[in-house]
């Protein structure tokens, strides 16, 4: 199980936050979606994650990563990797 933290923006459409949960169901891969606030000034949680108050940040398999185009290269290359069934 995956925790993305994002944005409180209600559609998987207008932001980064979006691109990496929709990645996330593409994949098949479960997740806990926190939306944190608005304002950097009100994530602890984030920072205490990752050390910045940026979101997407997602935790997979104990592994933090920052960024949406970092998580989705990261998806992609899980993809690649995995065994064909």
């Amino acid at each position: 199980m995956a925790t993305l933290y994002r944005c409180s923006t209600p559609t998987d459409w207008l932001c980064p936050c979006g691109r990496v949960a929709r990645a996330l169901r593409r994949d098949g891969i479960r997740f806990d979606s926190v939306a944190v606030g608005q304002r950097r000034s009100r994530r602890p949680e984030v920072e205490a994650l990752s050390g910045q108050r940026r979101v997407p940040v997602l935790v997979l398999e104990g592994e933090v990563i920052c960024d949406s185009r970092r998580i989705v290269e990261h998806l992609e290359y899980r993809r690649s990797v995995a065994p064909s069934e």
